[in-house]
């Protein structure tokens, strides 16, 4: 049995545990994919991540970092200053990674790495 609303079939189809899906099929949008493991997505194969709908017809896709266990906010940029997780409500946190500070240590240099790292996380994740 399906019904129609806003223009997308939805058919519900039972499990064995009698869970419900919602099956839509939007058209004609714009989707942007920000992927760790290859270039651009390949057929067939299957991404672990975020979709969110940014505005109308135009979403994005993040592919998270493979874990052991679902992340509740998966890391979606690991550098050597900087982590950026996306947290449910789709905004981005940036978190320092733990600061050693011993022989050699250069404030100037740790700053700067500090920016190119930001820089680099939020290029592909922010749009202009």
């Amino acid at each position: 049995m399906f019904t129609f609303k806003n223009n997308n079939a939805t058919a519900p189809m039972e499990n064995d545990r009698e869970q419900v899906w919602n099956r839509n099929t939007e058209f004609c949008v714009d989707l942007k994919t920000l992927l760790l493991s290859d270039r651009i997505a390949q057929r067939g194969k299957n991404y672990r991540g975020v979709l969110r709908l940014d505005r109308e017809d135009h979403f994005t896709f993040v592919e998270t970092l493979p874990t052991g266990s679902c992340k509740r906010n998966p890391h979606i940029f690991e550098g050597r200053y900087v982590t950026v997780t996306l947290k449910d409500d789709g905004t981005l946190r940036p978190n320092f990674r733990p600061l050693k500070v011993g022989k050699g240590f250069s404030v100037g240099a740790y700053a700067i790495g500090v920016c190119r790292e930001l820089y680099q996380a939020l290029k592909g994740l922010v749009e202009e």
